[in-house]
């Protein structure tokens, strides 16, 4: 195994893995959701996928757990089985391409729709550019002739994983007719603004998932609910226990002395951190009856920085279309240079420029729009137009704008 990330180069491999092993989990749950009348053979086939990717997935979270336990060098033992485990993913990526492209050959359903034809080929692109990823960390040949462990071997009659039973986030719901104004960071209200609660931090490993400030259906028919329950309740959630994971085991690091794998942790935090925070300011960045062109403040300053607020919008549009892969094109002021700026971050913390205020953030991960708008991601990006909650907005531009460094 390669070792250019040094003695860490392992624990990133095992971090690819759990990564898109759960992006591949994902993907089948969107092909069952995108064809409802798939034929039963291939709803059997993604469930036994989804099986599959959940159990790889859950491997590769026990190596890194075993990887964080042991002190360098890694054992002969250990790291044959994390060598064992990147070709078993790479050949399930493999299989699983091949499969999807019988599917789109032999599935009625998906023959008869180029638009699902194309979510399948994107969704075989993602898993053919994660082969590529592990075949940089691998030492040599695919080993074609590799034979799959049985408990990776997909088995017919498999049943599909049980529903997750986690208890679910209090939503905090608005009747209809109650006309929603700006927030305090998730506390809505009908004309009445909550008074500021004591500033006590957060403790270590104490995040929370916030609860939505709308119910699930309130941003119908531009975001759908189900959507909405995915992204929040799960989604959301993930970052919020990865987030308080990773602090605590920064805490432990720093009670032992011990900084060995610092470097993970911090990766973890950046990544758990970025998504909890980022996707804190994009529930209350939206309301029922939003959008149309900002006002207040923020809009002087839209045309003070940008010339035009259509001129902004066309920018931020373009900017969220072409973020590669999944990520976020964010609105933010610079204290630096003194005026808003648009950004695109991928993977929450990469591409992303620091010293900055997040004001305005669209989430551009496939989770936040396929289930409704398939891959037609600009549709996506035109409807959330309509779920700005500027108030807020100029809310968050109040307080950032008192910030103001040296210019230079």
């Amino acid at each position: 195994m390669l070792y250019v990330y040094g003695a860490l180069m392992p624990l990133r491999v095992l971090e690819e893995i759990r990564f898109w092993k759960m992006q591949e989990k994902e993907h089948t749950v969107v092909i069952r959701e995108l064809v409802p009348t798939l034929e039963p053979q291939f709803v059997l086939l993604m469930q036994q996928w989804e099986g599959v990717f959940a159990q790889t997935e859950a491997v590769s979270g026990q190596l890194i757990e075993a990887v964080v336990r042991s002190h360098p060098p890694i054992s002969p033992y250990l790291s044959a089985q994390i060598q064992q485990l990147l070709y078993i993913s790479i050949r399930q990526s493999r299989e699983f391409v091949n499969q999807l492209f019988n599917l789109m050959k032999q599935s009625q359903p998906v023959r008869s729709n180029p638009v699902i034809q194309t979510v399948v080929m994107h969704i075989i692109r993602e898993s053919e550019y994660f082969i590529g990823v592990l075949h940089a960390a691998s030492p040599g040949p695919f080993m074609d002739e590799y034979v799959w462990p049985r408990e990776f071997a997909v088995k017919e009659g498999t049943p599909a994983p049980s529903p997750d039973t986690e208890e679910k986030a209090h939503i905090h719901r608005l009747s209809s007719d109650e006309e929603l104004t700006a927030t305090q960071e998730g506390t809505w209200s009908s004309g009445i603004r909550p008074t500021t609660p004591a500033l006590k931090p957060v403790p270590i490993g104490g995040h929370v998932l916030p609860a939505l400030p709308y119910a699930y259906d309130a941003l119908e028919p531009y975001i759908d609910t189900e959507t909405m329950k995915l992204h929040h309740d799960k989604h959301h959630k993930s970052y919020v226990d990865g987030l308080n994971y990773a602090e605590t085991m920064l805490a432990k690091a720093r009670e032992s002395n011990d900084f060995a794998l610092v470097k993970h942790w911090e990766r973890e935090l950046a990544f758990n951190g970025a998504g909890h925070y980022l996707h804190t300011i994009f529930w209350n960045i939206m309301k029922p009856r939003g959008g149309g062109p900002a006002t207040g403040p923020i809009a002087a300053e839209i045309r003070k920085s940008f010339g035009s607020f259509e001129a902004f919008k066309k920018q931020f549009s373009a900017a969220a279309d072409k973020v590669e892969g999944g990520g976020w094109a964010i609105l933010v002021w610079s204290p630096r240079s003194h005026r808003l700026e648009i950004l695109q971050a991928e993977k929450h913390q990469n591409l992303s420029q620091w010293d900055v205020i997040p004001l305005l953030v669209l989430d551009v991960w496939e989770h936040a729009y396929y289930l409704k708008y398939k891959n037609e991601r600009s549709k996506y990006i035109e409807s959330w137009w309509h779920t700005i909650n500027w108030d807020h907005v100029n809310e968050r531009f109040s307080a950032a704008r008192m910030l103001r460094w040296l210019p230079y």
